[in-house]
């Protein structure tokens, strides 16, 4: 069945749903994204994901063309005409037509593209066993070129660490700032446990504040963990007890080998098991 896409201010078929080659989200990747899952029919963390897109709009001064009560009803019907249980959701905010210049504020009007369908995820078997990663060459770029916290259209910076990874015969890697310490992996957070307390990366090391991060931490504290967030350095990531990611797609997934090195037993340990009990449990909960 053909996807119903939200563009602008209505439902479209698929086929339908075009922008114009003189868009800035395309020549320039001048636009913010949200990627929202959905579980059970309800959409997750929903409020906290409007929230990072409109900051991020107003940090690259970027104008959402829809109030937040008519962005939510747009999501929520695209959600609806799709037929989505449990799969995801991708919101964009283009910078909308303009010329071959890079002036923003020639473009006349943002453009809004809802797209809610299935969603690839990471095979069982990785979560079971854990995965591998490697640490990157390609440098998170500067918070002062891109501040970290905007989740911008922009994302060659990590892209060029997939590829690293994929040329690797590996799913992820590690990114590293420009001072030498743990930012993010190439879409998800970084986690790590040493005797007994967790440790992240703090938003300055160039990580983007993850909704899955926050709702993390909240689970790990509620469990009586210690949660950290400090700056972490690759011999950190190589001695510490356990490892794990979590993202929109990944939701928590260990880290049993980076670079070579294994992680404790190798194979995902029991913080990251519990974590990732809780959080199946909450996403998966019934209540709306």
């Amino acid at each position: 069945m053909a996807l119903k896409i939200w563009l602008d201010d209505k439902l479209v078929d698929e086929a339908d749903a075009k922008v114009s080659v003189f868009d800035h989200g395309l020549l320039y990747g001048d636009g913010v994204f949200e990627g929202i899952r959905v579980y059970n029919g309800r959409v997750f963390e929903l409020e906290a994901h409007i929230v990072r897109l409109y900051e991020s709009a107003k940090v690259i001064r970027l104008e959402v063309p829809i109030g937040k009560s008519g962005l939510l009803g747009a999501i929520e019907k695209t959600v609806e005409a799709n037929g989505v249980v449990d799969g995801y959701i991708r919101l964009v905010i283009t910078r909308g037509v303009g010329t071959l210049g890079l002036n923003p504020f020639i473009c006349k009007s943002s453009r809004l593209i809802i797209i809610a369908d299935k969603i690839q995820l990471y095979p069982e078997e990785l979560y079971e066993k854990g995965m591998k990663v490697i640490s990157t060459v390609t440098v998170r770029n500067h918070p002062l070129a891109i501040p970290p916290q905007v989740k911008s259209l922009n994302y060659l910076n990590n892209i060029l660490a997939k590829i690293e990874a994929l040329d690797n015969d590996v799913p992820e890697a590690i990114m590293y700032n420009h001072e030498g310490y743990v930012a993010e992996a190439t879409g998800d957070n970084v986690f790590i446990v040493r005797n007994g307390v967790i440790y992240t990366p703090p938003a300055e090391a160039g990580a983007l504040e993850g909704i899955t991060r926050a709702l993390v931490i909240r689970l790990a504290e509620e469990q009586n963990f210690r949660v950290v967030e400090k700056n972490l350095t690759r011999h950190d990531l190589y001695v510490c007890d356990e490892f794990f990611l979590t993202g929109t797609a990944a939701e928590v997934i260990g880290i049993v080998d980076i670079d070579g090195r294994v992680i404790g037993d190798g194979r995902p340990g029991p913080v990251t098991r519990l974590l990732r009990e809780e959080f199946f449990k909450y996403a998966h909960r019934k209540e709306k």
